[in-house]
């Protein structure tokens, strides 16, 4: 199975792209979703994240106040990086799980995890190939502004919050830029899908290919 990781700044439209690589037949995990999994009420890392900065994080049902742990890691570095900490080890735990299940089941697929901190947090480096999805920094703020109606200091604290683009741009395998709208992001994430598709055959019929892939 070749792995792929899929990673890119906020608001740079990295979702549209994971489900276009989606509808094309990769199976595609998204670390979102696998974030809220493992701090489900009674989890180990909600254990951790509220003995970190206190049960008040916590809704009277017993789920993770997600927009208030949000707004404090957003204003706050340490506490930011305190976080990640906390959480990186369960979601990547938890993913390579997923992987194994699918590698069992299909070992001639294309599993694709999508996570905008992949590079930060040094999970990038687990997988054959990383995709980074990023556009012009005029264009990911008026999305930002527009999707999440924030302001344009609430637009720079989370912009500021992750490794800048032409930094990510720097660990790409492939890169597709969504700049000019959805019909050129899916154009693209075609031809990145086919070159994914020739390295998932390749690794199945050379010998050692997958020893000799590089990053």
């Amino acid at each position: 199975m070749l792995r792929v990781g899929l990673t890119g700044s906020i608001g740079v439209g990295k979702s549209f792209v994971s489900g276009v690589l989606a509808q094309l037949g990769c199976r595609v995990l998204d670390a979102d979703q696998t974030a809220r999994d493992v701090v489900a009420p009674g989890s180990p890392a909600l254990r951790e994240v509220v003995a970190a900065f206190g049960p008040e994080l916590l809704l009277t049902d017993g789920n993770l106040n997600r927009a208030k742990l949000g707004a404090l890691v957003f204003a706050d570095a340490n506490a930011r990086a305190r976080l990640n900490s906390i959480l990186h080890p369960h979601i990547i735990a938890q993913q390579d799980e997923q992987l194994r299940r699918w590698e069992a089941e299909a070992p001639d697929s294309i599993a694709v995890v999508d996570a905008a901190l992949m590079i930060e947090s040094g999970g990038y480096q687990r997988f054959d190939k990383l995709i980074v999805v990023h556009c012009r920094p005029e264009v990911q703020r008026q999305r930002l502004m527009t999707r999440d109606n924030l302001s344009e200091d609430e637009v720079e604290k989370r912009i500021g919050a992750q490794l800048s683009q032409d930094e990510k741009k720097k660990f790409a395998d492939y890169l597709i830029d969504t700049s000019a709208g959805f019909a050129d992001a899916r154009s693209a994430t075609w031809e990145v899908y086919a070159k994914l598709l020739a390295e998932s055959r390749r690794i199945r019929t050379e010998p050692f290919a997958r020893a000799n892939l590089t990053r």
